[in-house]
Order: structure tokens, then sequence, then C-alpha cells
């Protein structure tokens, strides 16, 4: 694929600068640059960075945070960034320079760090492939463009801010058009990245825009997703903009999601079609998403991992999962099935935000498909008609509701068993614990909404 690389082809090139990066909790790039030669002498020992990164909150904010893994009772030691040569390639839109997926290990043992990201979606993607199957992914990630540097936004208070389009402008051309030179320049960094690119439109919110990539496996998918984040990023920044992946950056307009495509493969087979099932449809396809959606509640942190996710699922208008509902290529429901080709069908999960933390939105499907397929779980019946105004669909998000809130969704990981078995008891409390932090920190925090509302109207 073009843009990737070995050792011997990095050696041999004219890049001097090699990024290491690993994932932090919300999903972000975190590392060092080393020079090519330091990276070549030196590829198995690593990085070794500060536990801090996973101690801390959103903003680098740890001086409330408690968890075991780090902090002062700690001394705060480090772990290494062990890089996964399989993951390098050319970082085509900086200047000779590579980078490189790095898994998060013990400093002493060089076991997998159990509470990072990308261990925790190897595990789940190990369970799946000891029973002879092959979980094929895509992140179709949305977000807003904003015209400003992230610097100029952050000083104005991101007030009065000017998106790129401004009327709604879903599927346009000439909206496109518009912005195609920014775009084309994302679109080739992408391609000459090795993160391969499928299609790329205009969405409705006002300065929303989607890239959708390749499908490729989960972990690869994962490190696609980042990688494509911090892209869109640095093009953006260095065009005089700023892009936000926040679920839903204004109050009146879009949310940007990430929905999740997930198939299957076992032993060069198509587990999730049949040929005489409804839809091609099989019961394989079927018992997975009832796995999805029976765990939607007590894994609702991994798809909705902020205060401002939950704003965007509180929306019907932005199509963001609708209870434990599923149907054929609908839209009003939370698990949307795509079917046609063998090897197309496929759930669509689109509960979760454009926040979300792809390793763990992942971990999260991968976990809860496979509980379906070993449980033998029904989905119950499709929804055929409009998911939000049918009234009998009404009724059963009524009866059976997602975690509302962030403090909620913490305290539904906290106490779901499913969870503590599929990923450990120090995967769940270390997660619960920073979302129960951010949600602290959110009620202690005075708001523009409260003072307009209140300040001299009570």
């Amino acid at each position: 694929m073009k843009g990737r690389l070995t050792t011997a082809e990095l050696a041999e090139s004219d890049i001097d600068t090699v990024l290491i990066a690993g994932i932090d909790l919300y999903g972000r790039l975190i590392g060092k640059r080393v020079p090519t030669r330091i990276f070549l002498g030196n590829i198995d020992e690593g990085l070794h960075v500060c536990t801090c990164v996973y101690a801390w909150d959103a903003n680098q904010r740890m001086d409330k945070l408690v968890v075991d893994y780090a902090g002062g009772h700690t001394g705060w030691h480090d772990f290494r960034l062990r890089p996964d040569l399989g993951t390098l390639r050319r970082a085509s839109w900086l200047e000779s320079t590579a980078i490189v997926i790095a898994d998060s290990v013990d400093e002493h043992t060089g076991e997998l760090v159990p509470i990072a990201p990308r261990t925790i979606l190897r595990k789940q993607i190990d369970k799946l492939e000891s029973d002879g199957h092959t979980v094929y992914a895509a992140t179709e990630l949305e977000f807003h463009l904003y015209r400003g540097t992230p610097d100029a936004l952050r000083r104005s208070g991101y007030r009065d801010l000017e998106p790129t389009t401004l009327v709604p402008s879903d599927y346009t051309i000439t909206a496109g058009n518009a912005m195609e030179p920014f775009f084309r320049k994302v679109r080739t960094a992408l391609e000459e990245s090795a993160i391969p690119v499928e299609v790329s439109q205009v969405e409705y919110g006002l300065g929303q825009w989607e890239i959708n990539l390749e499908y490729g496996t989960a972990l690869e998918m994962a490190d696609r997703h980042v990688l494509f984040k911090q892209v869109v990023h640095d093009v953006a920044a260095a065009e005089g903009l700023t892009a936000t992946f926040m679920a839903r950056p204004s109050t009146d307009g879009m949310g940007s999601s990430c929905h999740i495509h997930a198939s299957m493969r076992s032993d060069d087979t198509f587990p999730f079609h049949d040929e005489n099932a409804e839809n091609t449809a099989s019961t394989e396809l079927l018992h997975a998403v009832g796995g999805v959606l029976e765990h939607c509640p007590e894994l609702m942190l991994f798809y909705t991992p902020t205060i401002n996710s939950m704003r965007r699922t509180r929306a019907s208008h932005d199509f963001s999962g609708n209870g434990l509902t599923w149907g054929f290529d609908n839209r009003t429901t939370t698990c949307r099935l795509i079917t046609g080709a063998p090897s197309a069908n496929r759930l669509e999960m689109r509960l979760p935000g454009a926040d979300a933390n792809p390793y763990l939105a992942l971990a999260a499907v991968l976990a809860s498909m496979n509980d379906g397929l070993s449980r033998k779980l029904d989905p119950g019946a499709p929804v055929r008609r409009d998911g939000y105004s049918d009234t009998d669909t009404l009724e059963k998000v009524k009866q059976q509701p997602l975690p509302g809130t962030l403090d909620e969704a913490a305290r539904a990981l906290e106490a779901s068993e499913f969870a503590l078995a599929a990923f450990g008891a120090e995967v769940v409390s270390h997660y619960a614990a920073v979302a129960k932090d951010e949600w602290d920190s959110f009620m202690s925090a005075v708001t523009d909404w409260e003072r307009e509302r209140y300040l001299d109207n009570i």
C-alpha cells in the first residue's frame, strides 16, 4: 500500500524523523519524535513515557482524578511505547517524517498495559480469532470545520464561530467544490500515508463534512481512524481552519457521528450472509446484533465518552441511535443492517459520536457481538417504520432506556458483570473513575447557560 514502510525502506529514504505514537484514554496520539537513526538503532526498546498520560483528564488536569494505575502513590512511574512495525508509514503531511503506532507495555515486563486502549481492542480481537472469526470494520466519521486557527478560536472563547458552509449542503457538489482545495490536500495526505480514502462529501450541518476510509481489520481500522483525525487537525490548522470532532459543537446544529460498520469472515466464508434469509441476513448476523443491543446500556461509556456525547444522543434529528432497536437499512434505529453481497453484509452501530475512542468503541462492539454469537441472542423484531414516531418502538425505547448522562454511563459500566468478564476489573474501574471525575468537574462548573438563564432573572 502506498505510504507503507519497512525498516529497510525507512533507512534508505529521505525521512529524518520518526514519530512514535501511542494512544491515550481519549483516542489521541501521544508520544515523541526521534531521529531516524535513533529509531532504527533502538526499535525493540521503544520510548519511555510517564504514566500521567493514563491518569489525567482531557485537558491534562490530574489534581483530583485518582486511579490505581498511576499517580503520586506509584511515583508517576514510566511505561514504554513499543512500536508496532506493521504500522510504520510515511507521515506525508509532515516534512521528511514517518509515524509508527505503538503498543503500551509495562516498563519492566514488556507485558501489554491492561488499561491501554490498543490493548483492550487487541484482547477482543484475540477472543474472536480463537473461534476462527476475523472482524472487518469501518468507522464513519463526521466533523465540523470552522474558519480561523485553533489558537484564534480559543482566544475568542469559541464565540461567533464561522462554519465553512452557511446553509445545509448535504451531498451538494457546489459546496464541496468551494472547499475542494483543502479537501484535496487532506485526501492526498491520507492516501500517501497509507490511509486509503473511499469517499468524501459535504454533510447536513453548517460546516459539517465527512470523509470515509476504506474498511480493514478492526485494529488496522482503529489505527487509521486516529491517524485520520490527526491529519485533518493538522492540515486544517495549516490552512487557517479548525476541525472539531466534538459530538455536538453547537446547541442548534447537527451532531457528528462515528458510525461503526462491522462484518465477519470465518475460514474464507461470510457467516453474516444467508441467501435464503430475509434480506440475506443470517442468524449469526442477528445474534451479533442481539449482543450489541443487549449490552448497549452497560457499554454506553465506550460509545459516548464525554459530557458532550450525551447531547448528541438526545436529538432524534441526529439519527444517533434509538434505544435497543434495529432494522434493515433504517437510520432511525441503533443498529442498521446493510445487506447485499456476501462480503458486504454487516451491522452499523449508530450510537457512537465522533468523539469516541475508536479502540474502545470497536472493543465494545466486538465483545458484544461475540457474546451474542456465543449465547445465540435474539434481537427481537426489526423496526420497519420511523423509529422516532412509531408507537410500539417508542414504548420499547421508553421501557429499555439508555444512560442519559456521563455519570449514569459510568455507573452502568461499574455495575456490569458482562463488562467485568469481557474487559477485566482494572479496565472497568479505571474508565469509570475517569468518567465520574469528568462528571464531577462538569457539575462543579458554572456555565454560560446558567448565567444567561438566572443571573438577573431570579
